[in-house]
């Protein structure tokens, strides 16, 4: 009999704060192998979890964006052995805006079950704080680098949240925060809803949402700050 594919959300900080609750912590702590996007990441958040085996035994294999498709069959070996087996990304949801999605839809295929846990999702929680549309929307990643071509995909985006009712939501590198929230509040229209949500579940959580018009001057230092950006056009 195949094991479980259990989905185990990882903690999009502090460790030290209790991410998952008891009935689904419980449900994975006996697992012994465990797919992972890094493996220093995933033995911080395991230990953290209060898994029954020592770190150091526990069997660890690699999935991230490195890993060859042709790569990703074997990984369900311990599946098909019996062992329940936990996917574990380095923050937040596996398979939803990480690595992972490959593994669930192969374990499908070989008629493994598949457990998806409950535990946090950066860009649902800043969803639900940004008072955009929620019954409607799309995640983007990352906007391109270059900045002309930034802004002509926010335009783009903006244009999309108008015609459909869509809300938009994106992510930066950390360092280029501050300069994309200053450009989007240059390029969207002033009734267009911007919002940007920081930190999320850590004491330093931040979340500011306006229509662009709206926005304070003073804007929340996002420097270095992990952080979802959110546009809604009405």
């Amino acid at each position: 009999m195949s094991g479980t594919l259990f989905l185990i959300p990882a903690p999009l900080g502090d460790e030290s704060i209790a991410w998952l609750p008891e009935g689904e912590r419980a449900k994975v702590v006996h697992i012994t192998h465990f797919v992972v996007e890094a493996e220093k990441t995933a033995r911080k958040h395991l230990k953290a979890l209060g898994v029954t085996t020592p770190i150091r035994e526990l069997a660890m294999s690699t999935l991230n964006e490195h890993t060859k498709e042709t790569d990703v069959a074997a990984l369900l070996a311990p599946l098909k052995a019996g062992h329940d087996v936990g996917l574990i990304s380095e923050a937040g949801c596996p398979a939803v805006a990480d690595p992972g999605a490959q593994l669930v839809a192969l374990a499908h295929r070989h008629g493994i079950r598949v457990e998806p846990l409950i535990g946090p999702s950066s860009i649902l929680l800043a969803l639900m704080a940004s008072g955009a549309n929620g019954q409607c929307f799309a995640f983007h990643g990352y906007l391109p680098v270059d900045a002309a071509e930034k802004a002509k995909q926010v335009k783009e985006l903006e244009q999309r949240s108008r015609q459909r009712n869509e809300t938009q939501l994106f992510i930066e590198t950390p360092y280029r925060n501050n300069a994309l929230l200053l450009q989007l509040r240059e390029t969207l229209a002033p009734s267009t809803r911007l919002a940007v949500a920081c930190d999320l579940t850590l004491p330093t959580q931040t979340i500011v949402s306006h229509r662009v018009q709206d926005w304070p001057k003073d804007a929340p230092d996002l420097h270095k700050r992990p952080a979802i950006f959110v546009i809604h056009a009405a």
